[in-house]
């Protein structure tokens, strides 16, 4: 997950998907511990804004998730963007952003 672009990052196709304007959701995942060289787990929940991103030629899919009621202590941001295969609806916690609404 990444609450932020990176200079150099690959480039992306935006979208939004307004059926996942407000939808509440858990977003579980890793990010590399400052000053380590290791990663830890990291959890959010909040509501998906429906904005996505796609990189890559098969694309790898990303959705906002904002308004943020979980976060990691010290997390700063208000957003953070999620990998749709680490993205659960929290009405439907055993299934996947993905296996709920497939990409077009």
């Amino acid at each position: 997950m990444s609450s932020t672009v990176s200079p150099g990052e690959p480039p992306f196709r935006e979208g939004f998907a307004p059926a996942l304007c407000t939808v509440e959701a858990e977003c579980d995942g890793g990010r590399p511990i400052e000053g380590t060289h290791f990663a830890g787990r990291q959890s959010f929940t909040g509501r998906l804004t429906g904005h996505y991103r796609d990189y890559g030629p098969y694309p790898w899919r990303w959705y906002l998730l904002a308004s943020l009621t979980r976060k990691p202590e010290g997390f700063a941001q208000d957003a953070v963007w999620c990998d749709a295969a680490s993205l659960y609806l929290v009405s439907d916690p055993g299934r996947t952003i993905e296996e709920v609404l497939p990409t077009e």
